[in-house]
């Protein structure tokens, strides 16, 4: 830890760009995967001393002797062991994205997203506005090209950042050009210890001096929001002056002013009244959460001067990903729907309040969450319901407790055949008109790799019913 050795030990912490900052460092990189990996190919190649340690090889409890620096990767709980003894030897820990940040092309501005679901739509909706107005930008982060690569790419003049709770817990001095917290509920708690320092770790994203941009119809993150004087908001419905929102199906821009920081802020020099953006049918799937998500990204993609073509040539040219409200079939004039990205109850939420008169298939690993409130906010749109999955029994009780008229079925296989014995089930529930919606409001891995996987399932068991 003295600073008598080597010839960059103060450049690393000083100014991490210049030559020779970190020639000779020695840096403990925890987690040997892509982001682990990441990190030490990148230091390794300016000169620093790198040693990896992984749990799955039991090394590590304790910094190796003689680390001046510790990277972890975003898996790794605040309380493991390593940090405190980092604490206990005074090596400062970092993560990926703060190395990023401290690597990066200073002239680059970083456009961040995060909140609890949507940051991979957005960010990717937003990367495609960028492009749309002549910008090289990519997406990264937690999504697309790893954020180091991004950071240290010439070609890119401005980044859309997807950043997690766990990534944004190791920051320090990152400071956005603009960033949006799309909403908060709770999850990850198992991780983060609570809802307080959960929400904590999300609000770092809002440094000062970034352009913090808040959804106006989460109540949670209005109040992160609250006293913030450049603070810019969105809403799915009516928008008041200073947001943007919908109005007659068309997104909207109303009245916003320029940021303080001048010509960094929005690019159209007066927002007199309302800026019509693009028609909400550009916005695919078209519902209300994916609606909110499109009116961030324009948010971000403003603040950096990109104008109403743009973001709607962007939305237009938005493919989004699989698993995502994505329809999958037809059988009986009953609409089969793959959500299986929604692996938490905030998730489900939106999506079931998509659909008029649902079937849901729901259930997995609650990872120990409660389901009552999700329940009391969509029984009127519930035709039926189908677990499966091994904490369905939490879902099925909430069912219980909150909407005892509607129908369950129980489907106990876990084997290759459960997901086709779930649509048959979901079938015999509905009515024509009717949506049968996978939007499992649980993680996959008790019966599946993946969400992914699991979603493949459902729209191959869909198929064979249809044929």
């Amino acid at each position: 830890m003295s600073g008598s050795a080597g010839s960059g030990r103060a450049g690393w912490q000083q100014d991490a760009r210049s030559d020779g900052a970190w020639r000779d460092v020695r840096v403990c990189v925890a987690g040997t995967g892509l982001s682990g990996a990441a990190v030490a190919r990148v230091l390794g190649a300016r000169g620093a001393e790198v040693t990896t340690v992984d749990a799955r090889l039991g090394d590590d409890t304790v910094v190796p002797a003689g680390s001046e620096l510790v990277v972890t990767s975003p898996g790794w709980r605040p309380t493991h062991p390593l940090f405190a003894h980092a604490a206990e030897q005074g090596v400062p820990v970092w993560g990926e994205v703060e190395l990023a940040w401290r690597l990066r092309h200073p002239a680059v501005p970083w456009l961040g997203v995060t909140g609890t679901n949507g940051k991979t739509t957005t960010v990717q909706m937003l990367a495609s506005m960028l492009r749309a107005a002549g910008h090289r930008a990519v997406a990264a982060g937690n999504v697309g090209l790893p954020l180091l690569d991004a950071a240290l790419d010439p070609s890119y003049d401005v980044l859309a950042v997807e950043l997690s709770s766990y990534q944004l817990h190791w920051t320090r001095t990152v400071v956005c050009h603009a960033a949006a917290i799309l909403n908060l509920a709770p999850d990850h708690l198992d991780w983060h210890g609570s809802m307080d320092a959960y929400a904590a770790a999300k609000a770092r994203i809002w440094a000062d001096g970034t352009i913090a941009v808040a959804n106006a119809d989460d109540e949670a993150t209005r109040v992160l929001a609250q006293g913030r004087a450049d603070a810019v908001s969105f809403t799915s419905g009516e928008p008041a002056p200073g947001q943007l929102g919908v109005r007659n199906g068309t997104l909207v821009a109303h009245q916003l002013k320029p940021s303080a920081s001048g010509s960094a802020g929005f690019g159209c020099e007066t927002f007199q009244s309302i800026i019509e953006l693009a028609p909400v049918d550009a916005v695919r799937p078209a519902a209300p959460h994916n609606i909110a998500n499109a009116l961030a990204a324009a948010a971000l993609a403003m603040t950096v001067g990109v104008g109403p073509e743009a973001v709607h040539a962007g939305l237009r040219a938005f493919t989004p990903d699989a698993h995502r409200i994505a329809s999958v079939g037809v059988v009986d004039s009953v609409s089969f729907v793959d959500d299986s990205k929604a692996t938490n109850a905030h998730a489900a939420a939106a999506s079931l309040m998509s659909f008029a008169q649902v079937v849901w298939v729901a259930g997995g690993l609650a990872k120990g969450a409660e389901f009552d409130d999700l329940v009391v906010a969509t029984a009127s749109r519930l035709r039926g319901v189908v677990l499966l999955g091994r904490d369905r029994a939490v879902i099925a009780g909430a069912l219980a407790r909150h909407a005892p008229d509607v129908p369950v079925v129980d489907v106990s296989a876990t084997d290759t055949g459960a997901m086709d014995d779930v649509v048959r089930a979901a079938l015999g529930l509905a009515r024509p008109g009717d949506t049968v919606l996978l939007a499992p409001a649980c993680a996959s891995m008790d019966m599946f790799t993946s969400y992914a996987e699991r979603g493949d399932a459902f729209a191959a068991a869909v198929e064979r019913l249809r044929r």
